[in-house]
């Protein structure tokens, strides 16, 4: 059954490479007057890898094509690398971009985004992450308080409403992971029923988190479900439940929709996830970059929004757009 899931997956992603190239392909390409008359949105997120950010960053093109932008692309390696981030946000700025759409690593990065280009004038998004300094033009992203809320919700169903349940995440110290958890645990007391068994934090290593989970069945052979604040957890969990024979017993609700998920949605070893709109968030951030430095008023707070995504309805058209943007 993996075989076929990962069959299938991959001819979507065949399907979302044509439509990128085609894309491309049917755009004309630019002189070099014509590049150096456009003006440049710099796009600083916090990886390069991942089908999360490469769908903000195709997000971003889209608008940037439409708006007649040169968009330059900056991210780190590894996404823990904050410092390197910090080097790409005074490179673009030294690059001459004429706006910077940010989603900084950590809070000092954000800070130092804001220092640079305050100084020079210079108006700065924020992506996925939320803030108060009134120096940024927008912040643009998901609510991940509401992610929480909708995850623990989508566990109560599951579960009808009774029994005990665990919540998990591995990059706890990030303030978004942290917005998702006390969404959780702020609806947790109105379900008297529900146990909450274990909540904590491990290292992003699927060894470990193997463990954890096997440690978990053991104490608690009664458990009913977890709630993986991150895809990696979920992933680690989604295995190791199956390794184990739990595919139908134990819950899984996660976070997010790479391929991997995905599969195991398919599967039905994880129940649930509730997905971010990457795209959307790319989109809007370049978009609202140009308004911006058009002296446009903007909208200081967007919630580009999450959605719950299940077996059931995972292949319907609606979701198709949001699972695989570029499938028609």
């Amino acid at each position: 059954m993996r075989t076929a899931a990962v069959k299938r997956l991959s001819v979507y992603g065949l399907v979302v490479l044509a439509a990128v190239t085609l894309f491309y392909s049917c755009s004309a390409p630019l002189t070099d007057g014509e590049v150096d008359k456009k003006k440049t949105v710099a796009l600083i997120v916090r990886m390069k890898h991942g089908d999360y950010w490469r769908t903000v960053k195709l997000g971003a093109e889209m608008a940037a094509k439409e708006y007649e932008r040169n968009l330059n692309f900056y991210a780190p390696d590894y996404e823990e690398d904050a410092s390197r981030q910090m080097e790409l946000v005074q490179q673009a700025i030294a690059d001459g971009s004429e706006t910077i759409v940010v989603a900084p690593s950590d809070d000092r990065v954000l800070r130092e985004a804001i220092k640079l280009t305050r100084e020079r004038a210079i108006p700065i998004l924020v992506l996925d992450t939320v803030g108060k300094d009134s120096a940024v033009k927008s912040y643009i992203g998901t609510d991940n308080y509401d992610m929480g809320m909708k995850a623990f919700e989508k566990m109560v169903y599951l579960i009808e409403k009774k029994g005990q349940i665990a919540l998990l995440g591995t990059d706890r110290v990030k303030t978004n992971a942290k917005r998702r958890e006390q969404g959780v645990l702020d609806l947790l007391p109105r379900e008297t029923q529900i146990e909450l068994i274990a909540n904590e934090n491990v290292p992003l290593d699927k060894k470990q988190i193997g463990e954890w989970t096997r440690e978990l069945i053991r104490k608690h052979p009664q458990v009913k479900g977890v709630i993986a604040l991150d895809a990696s957890t979920a992933i680690g969990v989604a295995e190791e439940m199956e390794n184990c024979g739990l595919r139908d017993k134990v819950k899984i609700v996660a976070i997010d929709s790479p391929p991997e998920v995905l599969e195991y949605l398919q599967e039905g070893i994880i129940s649930a996830t509730i997905i971010q709109k990457p795209l959307s968030m790319g989109y809007l951030g370049v978009k609202y970059a140009v308004e911006a430095s058009n002296g446009e008023a903007v909208p200081s707070l967007v919630d580009t929004g999450t959605k719950v995504i299940d077996r059931e309805n995972m292949f319907w058209s609606e979701n198709q757009k949001l699972l695989f943007p570029f499938v028609k």
